[in-house]
């Protein structure tokens, strides 16, 4: 009796090895195909409205849909090295702010393969932004971020849960830090400050306790607008920390 319990248990030790074997090897199959991509959330302000850089797709999957800028990460590359150089591809700047946002891995989110994508904003004030298409895209847009999310519009992959995630963080962002002062100019007015935190926020602000708010992360210029209808305004720029 004891060996064939012994037996017995030997048997059912060896099954369970080689099925967790078996599972190591599936998962590393698996793993040996998994590619990471950087998706670029890219915005600037146009016409009082805030603006989201897209791209059209050539490509199956998602051929003809509006889809958000990116780049596959090198094998050797920085996860931030490959965002920069995916702004860079799209906007020709490479000193602009930008920061990771978040990691969406869902396992169906690309019907080709498993990808896993982390998303990346970037803030580009409009006198400084010009694009153009990358490879396997028809075309490049700036388009009005509240009203695409308001639409029913199908859009490539995961980009609509991207895009309103970006969005929720931009504004929470801009309530307590100074990431807004990233979509204007240099130098600004403070009526220009006002109104790029205005169209962030979605609503209007008392202009008077908008300078409070504003007051101790700003320094005034020895410089006025020029060329305006308008009596010359003074310009600003934010305060060195």
């Amino acid at each position: 009796m004891r060996n064939n319990s012994t037996d017995t248990k030997k048997k059912g030790s060896t099954q369970t090895k080689t099925s967790v074997t078996a599972e190591k090897k599936k998962n590393a199959v698996a793993s040996s195909g998994i590619t990471v991509s950087a998706e670029l959330l890219i915005f600037s302000i146009d016409e009082d409205k805030l603006q989201l850089l897209m791209i059209e797709r050539e490509e199956k999957p998602y051929a003809g849909l509006l889809a958000l800028p990116s780049v596959e990460v090198g094998i050797k590359e920085n996860l931030d090295d490959a965002a920069l150089r995916g702004i860079t591809e799209v906007t020709g700047l490479d000193d602009v702010y930008y920061e990771q946002l978040y990691t969406f891995g869902d396992k169906n989110r690309d019907p080709k393969k498993r990808n896993i994508s982390v998303s990346y904003m970037a803030l580009v004030p409009i006198e400084k932004l010009a694009f153009r298409p990358g490879e396997r895209v028809a075309g490049v847009w700036l388009v009005d971020v509240d009203d695409l999310l308001e639409g029913d519009d199908e859009l490539a992959y995961d980009h609509r849960e991207m895009i309103e995630y970006a969005r929720w963080y931009l504004a929470d962002r801009t309530e307590s830090t100074t990431i807004a002062f990233h979509l204007v100019d240099d130098m600004f007015t403070l009526p220009d400050l006002q109104r790029v935190y205005e169209i962030i926020l979605g609503r209007s602000l008392y202009k008077a306790n908008f300078r409070k708010k504003v007051a101790g992360l700003i320094e005034e210029t020895e410089y006025l607008t020029t060329g305006d209808a308008h009596r010359p305004s003074r310009l600003y720029v934010l305060a060195e920390e």
